[in-house]
Order: structure tokens, then C-alpha cells, then sequence
């Protein structure tokens, strides 16, 4: 991979090049006013384009780029404030001071959801094992702009962690996370954004294993819970007890401790 400026840099997308380029560990590239695909070509890389507010991921052979917004946690929170119950709050039973943790961070519309719902004085951790991914999303859950203050609070209090889910799994102490989600993204897709599919193209995959359900029930206090797509196989063979939503592609299902 290798990192550059938008078209017109100025002195705020240079300074992003720079941070994306040592966290990174990438080389930084000119842009001389040549496009993605020129750039894809010559130096046969993704690259990633540091623009005036926000980072933009161009894999090679794909046609979207990648970048990170709060997609449906926008909307869902709204819903929560108007005093809709979420589906995820309700499955994980969060309450204000919950421990949170995502094992498939994403871009962390979830985990925003929950950051919300345990609050202040609760703590929300995401692990994400691509580290592009991590690094668009940790960024971008710092920086994004937006007037939704209930909002932009949740996205801060999240601490984005990039490794391996079972092996970070493995480090923690047992009974040490109130709640451990699982949403792996390995059966139907669920979301019908162009960002997300894209997201699928560059992340990290994975399939749910014994090992990996074993972990999360060892370091959660109360339940794992799993999201996934309503017809997916893995609810029934890890023992989760899925909870029916009518109309609706995305279920949860829930192993208590």
C-alpha cells in the first residue's frame, strides 16, 4: 500500500499522509496530479488518499473506495433518544457501566450503539483485525464530522484495538467483559451499502469456530451475542438462542453465560 494527498493538498491533508504513513508503515507518494487507477497501475498498490477531513482506501480492483462514517448508528441512535428499543441493546441486555466488547469492529456502527448505552461510566473496546480497517475507523471515529453530540460522544469513548479476535480473546481474563459480540460477516451479507461491501472486500475474514465461541463465553460475565443474517446455520450450531425479528434480514442470538 501506499498513502498520498488528494488532488489539491493543502497543509491538513499533508499532515494526514504523514500520521497515516508512520502508523502505517507505508511509503508516502507524490499524487502529481495522476489518478487512483494510474497511481494503482504504476506502483501495482492500494493506495490510500489523505483528503481535507477524512481517509479514503482504494483497494486494486475494486471500484468504491473505503472510508469510514457512522453508517446506521446515525439513525438507530435516533431511534433510541425517541425511545425505540435497538435490537442490539435489547439482545446484549446493556445497561449504563456495562463492559462492551465487539470482537468484529468494523467500522463500528455497533459498538457506537453500545458505547451509547453503557455510557461514561461503561467501557467499550473493539478489536479489529485488519489493520487498515482499524486504522481508518479509529481515525475516523475521532475526527468524523458531525452535529450530534450523543453521537460524537459514543464515537470517543470507543477504544479501538487492532489483533486477532481469538487471540486477543485469549489474553483477557476470564469473566472480565460484561458482554462479547460477534458478528463475523461470513454468511449472506446484511448490509446493502456500497461502503460496507467494500468493507467485506478488505477486511479481515473469518468463520466462527469452537475456539472463538469458547473464548468470548469464558471472558464475558453475562452472554455472548451473535449477529448475523436471519437464515444463518451458525445460531443453531454454537447453541445461540436466536430472537425471531420479523421483516427484518438481521437477527441476534444470545449464550448466556
Amino acid at each position: 500500500m501506499i498513502v498520498t494527498t488528494a488532488g489539491r493538498p493543502d497543509a491538513q491533508s499533508v499532515a494526514l499522509v504523514e500520521e497515516a504513513a508512520e502508523r502505517l508503515q507505508v511509503p508516502v507518494v507524490e499524487r502529481k496530479k495522476r489518478s487512483i487507477p494510474k497511481l494503482q497501475d504504476i506502483y501495482q498498490s492500494d493506495v490510500l488518499v489523505a483528503g481535507k477531513d477524512r481517509y479514503s482506501f482504494y483497494k486494486r480492483g475494486s471500484e468504491e473506495p473505503f472510508f469510514f462514517h457512522p453508517n446506521s448508528a446515525t439513525y438507530r441512535l435516533k431511534r433510541i433518544v425517541k425511545g425505540e428499543v435497538d435490537p442490539l441493546v435489547a439482545a446484549a441486555g446493556l445497561v449504563p457501566g456495562d463492559s462492551f466488547l465487539d470482537c468484529t469492529l468494523g467500522l463500528g456502527s455497533d459498538a457506537i450503539i453500545a458505547a451509547s448505552c453503557v455510557g461514561a461510566d461503561g467501557r467499550v473496546e473493539g478489536i479489529e483485525a485488519d489493520a487498515v480497517v482499524a486504522f481508518l475507523t479509529e481515525t475516523g471515529l475521532r475526527r468524523f464530522p458531525i452535529e450530534f453530540p450523543l453521537l460524537q460522544e459514543a464515537m470517543e469513548r470507543i477504544e479501538v484495538i487492532h489483533s486477532e479476535a481469538v487471540e486477543f480473546l485469549k489474553s483477557c481474563p476470564s469473566d472480565s467483559r460484561d458482554v462479547v459480540f460477534l458478528d463475523p460477516m461470513f454468511t449472506t451479507p446484511i448490509e446493502e451499502s456500497s461502503n460496507f461491501e467494500t468493507l467485506r472486500e478488505i477486511g479481515a475474514s473469518y468463520r466462527l469456530t469452537d475456539e472463538w465461541v469458547a473464548e468470548a463465553l469464558r471472558v464475558c460475565r453475562r452472554r455472548v451475542v451473535l449477529k448475523d443474517h436471519y437464515e444463518s446455520p451458525m445460531f443453531e450450531r454454537f447453541g445461540f438462542v436466536q430472537q425471531i425479528r420479523p421483516y427484518t434480514k438481521v437477527h441476534y442470538g444470545v449464550l448466556e453465560k
